[in-house]
């Protein structure tokens, strides 16, 4: 069953669970819109399963070729507040949110899409084809808290490959480094990502989910709201390099 009208969006509902797909081709690169409307879903989602209830939600790509390859960089040049109106409230959002989530990555995760998966509390990654990488230092971009995520989640060797390296992964490499909780077969990996999320969405029904979550990672998420809808200073830059 679906869920609402949404711009570049579906979502669908299997009983307590709700999947978003990411339908913004070619590569659902994250705009303000985009992820304004990702948060519009969210938030229809959490209404939906009302307060102190069983739920999870699932982001996925809509193909197996990508699930998200980060930020329209070109955005930035004409609109200097693109990222505080956009991309940091979506990860706040996510951080602070009521339920579990999880990222299915169907495909390429790059760029900004790393900590947008990162911001999810498990991802499952495509085990035949895709990669993840996190290129800023290669690309001259920075925001206030970039290493926020990668630093509380990852182990410090995996942490520096990300941030400071570059690396690009495999999904078969991103489990071995615990950048990904599995990884599976592209034919069942909906049907594998929606039996961890029946599993997992009873945590939420104490109402203490998004608590606890934030016990762990709320440096991140304090980072994220301290940069998000701020117009009176420039809190990042553009990219020097594009891709």
């Amino acid at each position: 069953m679906a869920l609402g009208s949404y711009w570049n969006l579906r979502v669908d509902r299997y009983d307590r669970v709700f999947v978003i797909t990411m339908q913004k081709a070619p590569e659902n690169r994250l705009n303000v819109r985009f992820a304004q409307e990702i948060i519009r879903a969210l938030r229809d989602i959490e209404k939906e399963l009302g307060p102190d209830s069983e739920g999870c939600v699932i982001t996925k790509g809509n193909d197996e070729k990508f699930w998200c390859t980060g930020l329209e960089l070109d955005e930035a040049d004409t609109n200097p507040f693109a990222n505080s109106d956009g991309f940091y409230p979506l990860l706040a959002t996510l951080l602070d949110y009521p339920f579990p989530t999880i990222a299915l990555l169907t495909g390429h995760t790059f760029g900004g899409a790393c900590p947008f998966s990162l911001a999810h509390d498990y991802r499952i990654m495509n085990s035949k084809r895709g990669f993840f990488s996190m290129p800023p230092v290669d690309l001259g971009l920075h925001f206030p808290g970039i290493g926020y995520l990668p630093r509380l989640k990852l182990r410090p060797q995996v942490a520096r490959k990300m941030l400071l390296e570059a690396h690009r992964w495999t999904g078969k490499q991103a489990l071995e480094d615990g950048i990904v909780d599995e990884i599976a077969e592209p034919n069942v990996m909906l049907e594998v990502t929606l039996k961890k999320a029946r599993s997992i969405q009873g945590k939420a029904k104490m109402g203490v989910y998004s608590l606890l979550r934030n016990e762990l990672w709320g440096e991140a998420t304090e980072k994220l709201k301290s940069i998000s809808y701020v117009h009176g200073r420039i809190v990042s830059g553009p990219a020097k390099a594009k891709i």
